[in-house]
Formats: C-alpha cells, structure tokens, sequence
C-alpha cells in the first residue's frame, strides 16, 4: 500500500480544558499521513486518482476550527474526516501538536497520534 504525508500543518486553535484556552488559543502543528493505492495516479497523472493533499490540509484546517477541551477529540475528527470525505483512504494517521501547553513547566510541545483502519 502507498502513502501520501502532509507534514508541517501550523494552525491556531482554542482547546483546552481551562477557560482561557477558549479566548486566547495557541499554536497548533500537524501531520497526516493517508495510505490508499497511488498506481493509478502514477500513470495517469490525474488529480482524481490520488489521495490530494489538498482535502487533507483543508479537513485539518476545519477540524482545528472547532473548540474541543482535548486534542484527542480533534485528531479523531480529523480522521473521521478523511475516512468519510476520502474513500479511497485505507488506513490513516494524525498527530497533532499543541505548542507552548499552558502547563507547569518549560514544556515546548505536547502530541497526540492516533492510526485507524477503514
């Protein structure tokens, strides 16, 4: 099975489970990777045979939009996302960061990675 990854997504969310992570929000980065059978697209040279990387920047753009205290919750929109939008997805993979975490400590990143089959 081939692969597409879309690495290096960089957004601005408000999840969190304090209040004001709702109203001031932070950094977020992520990187999807899709499998699914690219030899289609490797011969024909046509967009709608392979899994664009367009749809998925745009589904993690939509799924970041929407407030949720955990970040669990949002990678597994994500994916919901990509099984539902993309059929040709067999199997995928999110990790999705969460940078500066307001947390005791000079904690740079937290991440979360969740793989699912169809």
């Amino acid at each position: 099975m081939d692969k597409i990854e879309v690495e290096g997504i960089r957004l601005f969310g408000y999840h969190g489970c304090m209040d004001e992570e709702s109203k001031i929000g932070t950094e977020y980065q992520a990187a999807v990777t899709v499998w699914g059978h690219l030899s289609q697209a490797a011969h024909s040279d046509n967009l709608n045979d392979t899994l664009d990387y367009v749809t998925i920047n745009r589904i993690v753009a939509k799924e970041v939009n929407q407030r949720a205290k955990l970040i669990e919750v949002v990678a597994q929109r994500i994916l919901n996302a990509l099984f539902s939008e993309m059929p040709p997805v067999q199997k995928a993979k999110v990790k999705l960061t969460k940078m500066y975490p307001p947390i005791n400590g000079d904690v740079e990143r937290v991440s979360v990675v969740l793989k699912r089959k169809r």
